[in-house]
């Protein structure tokens, strides 16, 4: 993958000179950020924000899931156990398997996953601050190859569940990204799971896909998506926390493919880096029962549809729509299922609300917009 192909003409990727000369100080790596109030320079180009917000440390650590800490394990034992194929564990033992027939190691030494993971953190933290992001970047490398030798088959219809990572070796984008995160957690990366909602080409979809954020030491992101064949992809727009939910369009250094900061969807408002965190577990929860919701077997995309199809579609996008009553996605589709169900006064109530939800965070999807006009 070349970064020329992903150069867009509205100036999203940025020479290293031009960005010096639009950075007004340097963004924070810590947990201090900035608002997001709008300012601009003298030239009326927008300057990056610098009203000061602090994140407290409860909601960062919603954002903590390290591969086999008890946050992982319990989206890992739904996965299995809604799927009749146990506890967490059988996940844990055949990934240790995959991985130790894969050719592949984390770490030089260690019987496990977790023993390489922890292997691995201690040798990136035994380097020089001006290394560790080269550091980084080498272990997020590493593990998106591993993902994609150890989980060989993509399923947009089954490939979300680990009880189909165990039995079948399939993925999906989320669940690539969810485990990819959770293993440079556990090397001490600063990880998480983001949306998609323009990819590198500027194409436009409805949170159609999944990738995982890492926060460099430098201070700069970085996109890894399993779905490309090298680590690091280059999208055009995120769904992310800033702390509240927000459409962003991240901005590219030319030399390094890194993002240097963020702009605001549909406005020209600078977001620093250190302003965007990744999504928590409620939504990462609430997605899981998303996508059992939408490739429900007759349900709303699986043809043909049908009663039970349909009911158990609902239920699981209930679930979703419970566990993150802000997730516009499944806001919208629950309210789909009722409009397919014949229910359209519970369809409208919840095709409104995922309008307001997706207009208050920055975007509003064409599908949306011709649902919520056709219900009034």
């Amino acid at each position: 993958m070349h970064l020329r192909n992903h150069i867009r003409p509205v100036g999203l990727i940025l020479s290293a000179g031009l960005l010096a000369s639009l950075l007004c100080a340097k963004s924070c790596t810590g947990i201090q950020a900035s608002d997001s109030a709008t300012s601009h320079t003298a030239s009326g180009r927008p300057a990056l924000l610098t009203k000061p917000v602090v994140y407290t440390r409860a909601q960062l650590d919603h954002e903590n899931y390290p591969y086999h800490s008890w946050a992982f394990t319990k989206l890992v034992d739904d996965s299995m156990q809604v799927n009749a194929m146990g506890k967490a564990s059988i996940f844990y033992d055949w990934m240790d398997k995959a991985v130790r027939t894969s050719g592949l190691r984390l770490a030089p030494n260690g019987a496990t996953v977790s023993d390489m993971l922890e292997a691995r953190k201690h040798a990136i933290e035994s380097v020089s601050a001006s290394q560790r992001a080269d550091a980084e970047l080498a272990a997020c490398a590493d593990v998106h190859r591993l993902i994609k030798v150890v989980l060989p088959k993509f399923s947009l219809d089954r490939g979300f569940e680990f009880s189909n990572a165990v039995k079948l070796g399939e993925r999906q984008c989320f669940l690539q990204s969810f485990i990819i995160a959770g293993l440079l957690q556990r090397m001490g990366i600063d990880a998480g799971v983001e949306m998609v909602y323009a990819n590198e080409r500027g194409e436009e979809t409805n949170n159609g896909h999944a990738v995982t954020l890492v926060k460099l030491q430098n201070g700069h992101d970085i996109i890894v998506d399993a779905s490309e064949p090298t680590p690091f992809a280059h999208h055009q727009g995120l769904f992310v926390k800033i702390p509240a939910y927000r459409y962003v369009m991240p901005v590219y250094e030319i030399t390094t493919g890194q993002i240097v900061y963020y702009r605001a969807a549909g406005g020209d408002a600078r977001l620093p880096v250190a302003r965007v965190r990744t999504l928590g577990l409620d939504f990462l929860g609430s997605q899981f029962w998303y996508y059992r919701g939408e490739r429900a077997p007759g349900g709303l995309l699986l043809s043909p549809r049908t009663t039970t199809g349909l009911k158990a579609a609902e239920h699981c996008l209930r679930m979703s729509v419970r566990t993150c009553p802000s997730n516009p996605l499944a806001v919208y589709m629950l309210g789909r299922v009722f409009l397919a169900e014949g229910n359209k006064a519970e369809a409208k109530k919840y095709i409104d609300s995922a309008y307001k939800l997706y207009k208050d965070f920055g975007w509003i999807p064409q599908g949306e917009r011709e649902y919520y006009l056709r219900m009034k």
